[in-house]
């Protein structure tokens, strides 16, 4: 590592994606302070999954408030930081597509992105965003494997929806590097190999 160089690095992707498993060993390896989303203690996720309408606006807020008090931390921290999920995916991923479904009002969506791009305009991004691309049928796998009680709800199609605009909003990211991995094919949880490829390529995007 470049001695007394701070890094910031984000792990973009899906639900089921494996981004908070990616987090802890880049992580570990790097020994690097680990930011992780909010999910065990969300006291709105198990009711967004019952009745997305009635809560999407409510559990998006929660998330904002989270990620930008983390974001803020990770800014003003001296050590280097790997996060699971940004703060730019809350507005461009998730509540962009529940406004498309019709499981937010658009008065809610308007008024949160307002909220999210007056907040946003205060923080520096991440030296680099790595994304975990995966099909669906890879993300459902996963999520079943995991066997949390509160995402057995999860639709199909609200995946599919949910990595198309990844794709978009990757397609089109301009704050700073982006690494995306193609990890249908991979298992960087159980394989080395597989694990020190993503390693190495986060290296040569950082200079390392």
């Amino acid at each position: 590592m470049k001695p007394n160089k701070k890094y910031f690095i984000s792990v973009a992707g899906n639900i089921g994606s494996g981004k908070s498993s990616l987090t802890r060993m880049i992580g570990d390896t790097f020994k690097w302070d680990p930011y992780f989303e909010s999910v065990q203690n969300n006291p709105y996720l198990s009711d967004f999954y019952i009745d997305m309408k009635r809560w999407s606006f409510q559990l998006q807020v929660y998330f904002l408030s989270h990620r930008f008090k983390a974001h803020r931390e990770i800014i003003a921290s001296k050590k280097s930081v790997i996060q699971d999920r940004s703060i730019y995916e809350d507005v461009e991923i998730f509540a962009r597509n529940l406004y498309l479904m019709g499981r937010m009002e658009k008065r809610d969506y308007n008024n949160y992105r307002s909220l999210f791009y007056e907040m946003v305009s205060y923080l520096q991004p991440p030296d680099l965003v790595v994304y975990l691309r995966a099909d669906v049928k890879t993300l459902l796998s996963h999520i079943r494997l995991r066997g949390r009680e509160f995402e057995k709800s999860i639709e199909k199609k609200y995946l599919q929806r949910l990595n198309r605009s990844y794709n978009t909003w990757i397609n089109g990211y301009d704050l700073g590097k982006v690494l995306v991995i193609e990890s249908d094919e991979l298992d960087f949880v159980n394989n080395s190999e597989h694990f020190k490829m993503i390693i190495d390529k986060i290296k040569r995007s950082l200079r390392i």
